[in-house]
């Protein structure tokens, strides 16, 4: 039973299964990431595809294509810019460890009815958020062109790179929209927001925002330790 559950989930040659990565990353591609929820479902839908694209490097084929003099030059080229996705990865999840730690603060301000600490709070958070925000731009700018004469698998995996790189960003840019900076005329409506009822809602709201963090993260992380497998992988497969 578990056979045949497996040859009817696996595509039936490698280049079928070429075919169905390809069709994922362009859906993937094509999909917005508007919302914290699509950023997560597609960082995890790209560890999924790296699984795929290892399974089609270490087939006989693929690592006889992958040890090619000119294929190899590519591989390599690409394993270096994946390690500008990895400094990504590394940025954004110490971002995200600050921006929760600066949410965990504004609950505590709301609790205690310090309008004052919400407010500093709440400047940190946009100081924080605009400060990861240019640091991942800096880090893109490394990333290189990549080679049009790479083979097949090899261009999956510049594309899994680049929409995961875009993915990323949206992360960093969708931080700076979920709390509204109040500008210095309303800064006296803040102590309003200790109302009873106002409080539960913003608390909740803050709870929530945390929670999306830590998915965030931990999609991150996940994406992190695929990377880690698949230049392991490639590595391998070069040392053949």
């Amino acid at each position: 039973m578990a056979s045949h559950l497996r040859s009817a989930s696996v595509p039936s040659s490698p280049r079928s299964c070429e075919n169905n990565v390809e069709e994922k990353l362009q859906t993937l591609n094509a999909s917005t990431s508007s919302t914290i929820e699509m950023v997560c479902d597609g960082l995890r839908k790209l560890g999924d595809i790296y699984n795929c694209i290892d399974v089609l490097a270490s087939l006989p084929s693929g690592q006889f294509l992958l040890c090619k003099p000119q294929q190899r030059m590519a591989v390599e080229q690409e394993l270096e810019r994946s390690l500008v996705l990895l400094d990504l990865c590394d940025a954004v999840q110490v971002s995200f460890s600050e921006l929760k730690a600066t949410v965990q603060d504004m609950r505590l301000a709301i609790k205690r009815g310090d309008g004052a600490a919400l407010q500093a709070n709440i400047i940190s958070w946009f100081h924080l958020a605009k400060k990861a925000q240019k640091q991942l731009k800096k880090i893109c700018k490394k990333s290189s062109a990549p080679d049009q004469e790479s083979c097949r698998v090899v261009k999956l995996l510049v594309e899994a790179r680049e929409i995961a790189v875009k993915m990323i960003e949206s992360s960093s840019d969708l931080m700076l929209k979920q709390i509204v900076m109040p500008n210095s005329s309303k800064w006296s409506l803040v102590s309003k927001t200790f109302q009873k009822t106002r409080v539960t809602c913003k608390e909740e709201q803050l709870q929530v925002l945390e929670l999306d963090i830590a998915d965030l993260e931990s999609g991150v992380e996940t994406l992190f330790r695929r990377l880690i497998q698949s230049r392991v992988s490639l590595l391998n497969t070069l040392s053949l």
